[in-house]
C-alpha cells in the first residue's frame, strides 16, 4: 500500500465503520453459575452443569453483572433501561453445549450513549453507541496444527460480557484505534475490565463499507474479526478500505463476508462469507426474571463512578499544567495514572512527570518490571525529587539514588546518608575550593580571560571532581563567574 492514503487518492469516497466490542467483565464468578470467572490452565476444569450446558439446569443471574453494566452505560453518557430482559439467541457450535446463547435483544440495558475521542487536528469527535447489552460467552474451539481434529474448551463458557455497538460513526482507521483505546481506558478505569486483549478480555470486531459520498445508502460492509491489537486493527482497516475501494473502482462487487488479518502477509483474507443476516430465532428467555434498573439504582451507582478518563486528561491540563500529549502519555495507563496522582499529591513541581517519562518509564522497560511491583514507590519518587529541588543532593547524586531506590527499596534520605551524597551547598566551603582552583591554574585562568570561553568547563570540572560530585552546579558556576571576572 502506498503511503499516502486511499481516501487521499481517491476522495470521491468515505469509509463508514462501525465496531462491537465484547468487555469479558473481572467478576469473581461466572454470570449465571458459582465456576470462578478466571482464565483456567487446563481446559475443561472450570465448568458445571450450567455452564456446561447440561439439560433441565436454572441459570441464576450474578447481580455484579447487572451493577457492572450500569457503570458501563453511565461511563459511556447511556440510558438506562428501566427494564430490560434477556433473551435465547439460537445457533449450534461445538462450544456452545446449550445450542443457545443468553443474551439480550430487544431490550438492552444501555441505549444512545457515546465515547468521545480526539482527531487529529485537536477537535473532538463524539463515537455513538446504539447499544450496550448483557450476555454469556461461549467456549473455544481449538485446532490442532498437526491433524484434522477440533477441540472443545469449556472454561470461557458462561463468562460475562457486555457486547458495545456503535453507529457507523467512525470514518478511518485512526478513529477506529481512538475509540477503541478510550472505551478499553473508560473500561478499566470504572474497574469492570481487565482490558487484556491477549487473553480476549477485550475483543473488537470491526465492520467496514465503504461509497461515494454521494451515495445514500451504506456500502455493502465486511467484518473484521479475531484481531488483538489497536496496530492490528489499524493496519487491517487501512487494508480493507484499498481493497474496497480498488475492487469497486475495477467495476467489482463488494460481498458481504467475515475477513481476518494475515499478520506476516499483511492483507486481510476472508473467513466466511456471510450473504444474508442469520436467523436466530430471539425470543425472552423463560428461566430469566426483568430486570429492573430504578432511579434510585441508578443514583447509588453514580457515587461509585470513578474520575474517568477524559475528566482526568482535563484536570491534569488545567490544575498540574501537563499539555495535552503529556495527559494523555499518564491517563492512557491506569496504572501510571495513579503512580503520576500519588506523586503529584506530595511534590506538585513539574520534575515528577519529567522523571516518570524519562526515568520510571525507561527503567521499567529495561528492567522488564510492572508499576505495580516498583520498588520506586510515588511516594519515594516524590521523596527524592524534593531532595533534588531543596540543593540537598544534585542531579549526578539524585539518578545513583534512583537507582539504588529501584533495587534495594530504601528510603531515598537513608541512601543519600549511607552514601555520603549531601550537596555541598555552602558559598563559604566552595570559595574556598574555587579560588585554590584559580590560584593553581594561571595559565589555564590567562587563556580563560584572553577570550578562550570554553575552559570556563574545565573550572567546573575541577570543581566537581574536588568536591567528589556533591558541589552544587549552580554555586559553583556563580562563583567562578565571580572570580574570573
Amino acid at each position: 500500500m502506498s503511503n499516502i492514503s486511499i481516501l487521499q487518492q481517491y476522495p470521491e469516497y468515505e469509509v463508514n465503520i462501525g465496531i462491537e466490542v465484547h468487555v469479558q467483565l473481572n467478576t469473581k464468578t461466572k454470570i449465571f453459575c458459582t465456576c470462578a470467572n478466571e482464565v483456567a490452565q487446563q481446559p475443561n476444569t472450570n465448568i458445571c452443569p450450567i455452564c456446561a450446558g447440561y439439560p433441565g439446569v436454572l441459570p441464576v443471574l450474578n447481580e455484579q453483572v447487572v451493577n457492572s453494566a450500569i457503570l458501563a452505560g453511565l461511563g459511556t453518557q447511556s440510558e438506562i433501561t428501566p427494564v430490560s430482559i434477556f433473551a435465547r439467541k439460537h445457533y449450534f457450535y461445538p462450544d456452545l453445549p446449550k445450542g443457545y446463547q443468553i443474551t439480550q435483544h430487544t431490550e438492552p440495558i444501555c441505549t444512545e450513549g457515546k465515547v468521545n475521542i480526539r482527531l487529529e487536528d485537536g477537535s473532538t469527535k463524539a463515537i455513538r453507541l446504539i447499544r450496550i447489552h448483557i450476555e454469556e460467552d461461549a467456549g473455544k474451539n481449538i485446532h490442532s496444527p498437526f491433524s484434522n481434529e477440533s477441540f472443545v474448551d469449556l472454561n470461557r463458557a458462561g463468562t460475562p460480557l457486555l457486547e458495545t455497538v456503535t453507529y457507523p460513526d467512525i470514518s478511518s482507521a485512526y478513529e477506529a484505534k481512538e475509540y477503541l483505546k478510550n472505551l478499553r481506558s473508560i473500561m478499566m478505569y470504572l474497574g469492570i475490565c481487565s482490558g487484556n486483549m491477549e487473553d480476549g478480555a477485550f475483543r473488537a470486531d470491526t465492520n467496514i463499507s465503504v461509497r461515494k459520498k454521494t451515495a445514500k445508502e451504506l456500502g455493502t460492509r465486511c467484518e473484521l474479526k479475531n484481531i488483538n491489537s489497536f496496530k492490528f486493527i489499524g493496519d487491517a482497516i487501512e487494508y480493507e478500505i484499498e481493497r474496497q475501494i480498488t475492487t469497486l473502482e475495477e467495476g467489482g462487487m463488494i460481498v458481504q463476508q467475515t475477513r481476518l488479518w494475515d499478520e506476516k502477509n499483511r492483507k486481510t483474507i476472508i473467513m466466511r462469507s456471510k450473504e444474508e443476516a442469520a436467523d436466530y430465532r430471539y425470543f425472552p428467555d423463560p428461566d430469566l426474571p426483568l430486570i429492573e434498573v430504578t432511579k434510585a439504582k441508578i443514583e447509588q451507582m453514580k457515587e461509585q463512578l470513578p474520575e474517568l478518563p477524559e475528566q482526568k486528561v482535563k484536570r491534569l491540563v488545567s490544575d498540574n499544567g501537563l499539555s495535552l500529549y503529556e495527559a494523555d502519555i499518564i491517563v492512557n495507563d491506569i496504572e501510571l495514572a495513579n503512580y503520576y496522582d500519588r506523586a503529584a499529591k506530595i511534590n506538585s513541581s513539574k520534575q515528577v512527570l519529567n522523571w516518570i517519562l524519562r526515568d520510571v518509564l525507561g527503567y521499567l522497560k529495561e528492567s522488564k518490571e510492572n508499576l505495580l511491583e516498583f520498588k520506586v514507590t510515588p511516594e519515594k519518587l516524590a521523596g527524592l525529587i524534593t531532595l533534588l529541588e531543596t540543593g540537598k543532593i544534585n542531579n549526578h547524586a539524585a539518578r545513583e539514588v534512583f537507582e539504588e531506590v529501584a533495587k534495594t527499596g530504601k528510603e531515598p534520605v537513608d541512601i543519600v546518608k549511607e552514601k555520603g551524597l549531601e550537596q555541598i551547598g555552602s558559598s563559604e566551603e566552595l570559595e574556598i575550593i574555587i579560588k585554590a582552583i584559580i590560584d593553581e591554574n594561571p595559565d589555564v585562568v590567562q587563556k580563560y580571560k584572553a577570550g578562550n570561553e570554553r575552559l570556563f568547563g574545565f573550572f567546573v570540572g575541577e570543581a566537581m571532581k574536588r568536591t567528589k560530585g556533591k558541589g552544587s552546579p549552580n554555586v559553583i558556576q556563580d562563583l567562578l563567574k565571580k572570580y574570573l571576572k
